[in-house]
């Protein structure tokens, strides 16, 4: 294939790859990895570390936007990164010498019923859940602006999610993806955070996660500017115009793409993990 084609195919995928990461808080990388590696044939190293220059873009190109529109909730994203931080750098520390084939048959199942889960309804508005002391303390509760009216909305459970996020870091380190579905999951399910500002904050945290993995694979050469450089490109254009259509959606409509996406990621990382232990 012509270089220029290449870069092209790449470009295209990887805007597709943001806009979607932007709508549902996954971050670009869940697409980037397996398109290059399934339909580009890249070296699944490379493949993973274009895949984290592009969730640290889809971060620069929503976060920006949503904290500027009230959606993200900065307090809780810093409490939760110290989490994902400490565990997207064991998870990259460990990538190459940890099989990752039976970790993907596992988080593959969990996302399978994660992907069942957040498709069911939960109400959005008045969010009535119970502050736990520590949230409290921390000052995570907050508001955000719906089409319609303000919703205020309290914390819970701090500590599951402080816990579930560590091990988001570390799927990030190992795999190259933002881990973007157990952020949310964890933020919107345990923490009693209503879903759009789940996946504003989660899409903040994102790209810091993305950077302590990076920092890790551009040490051991795994970052190629030919690769990485049309993959930035393309997420951060896709997960702009994401952000932007991000408060005019209804959360029903997110819900069910959240589940949907989830569900064809859940399935193929199965399948790419049964066949690396073939």
């Amino acid at each position: 294939m012509p270089a220029y084609e290449f870069t092209i195919i790449v470009f295209l995928v990887s805007t597709t790859a943001g806009l979607v990461g932007a709508l549902t808080g996954l971050g670009g990388g869940v697409i980037v990895t397996p398109a290059l590696t399934l339909l580009l044939g890249v070296d699944i190293r490379y493949a993973i570390g274009a895949s984290l220059v592009s969730v640290i873009a889809t971060s620069s190109g929503a976060a920006a936007a949503y904290v500027r529109d009230g959606l993200s909730n900065i307090r809780i994203g810093m409490f939760l990164e110290l989490a994902t931080t400490v565990g997207a750098i064991c998870g990259a520390m460990l990538a190459s010498k940890v099989p990752t084939a039976a970790l993907a048959v596992i988080f593959g199942m969990v996302l399978l019923h994660s992907a069942w889960q957040t498709s069911q309804t939960r109400r959005e508005t008045g969010v009535t859940v119970n502050p736990s002391p520590l949230a409290e303390k921390l000052k995570l509760s907050g508001i955000y602006r719906s089409r319609t009216e303000t919703v205020p909305y309290s914390v819970s459970h701090p500590g599951p999610g402080f816990g579930l996020m560590y091990v988001a870091g570390v799927l990030s380190g190992l795999l190259g993806i933002g881990s973007g579905a157990l952020k949310v999951i964890a933020m919107d399910r345990i923490m009693g955070i209503p879903f759009k500002v789940s996946t504003a904050t989660s899409s903040f945290m994102i790209g810091v996660t993305g950077v302590a993995s990076a920092a890790i694979y551009l040490k051991r050469g795994y970052i190629h500017p030919v690769i990485a450089l049309p993959v930035m490109l393309g997420v951060l254009s896709g997960s702009m115009f994401g952000a932007r259509l991000l408060p005019r959606l209804p959360v029903l409509v997110l819900r069910r793409l959240f589940a949907v996406i989830v569900g064809v990621i859940a399935i193929q990382m199965i399948v790419q993990g049964l066949k690396g232990r073939l």
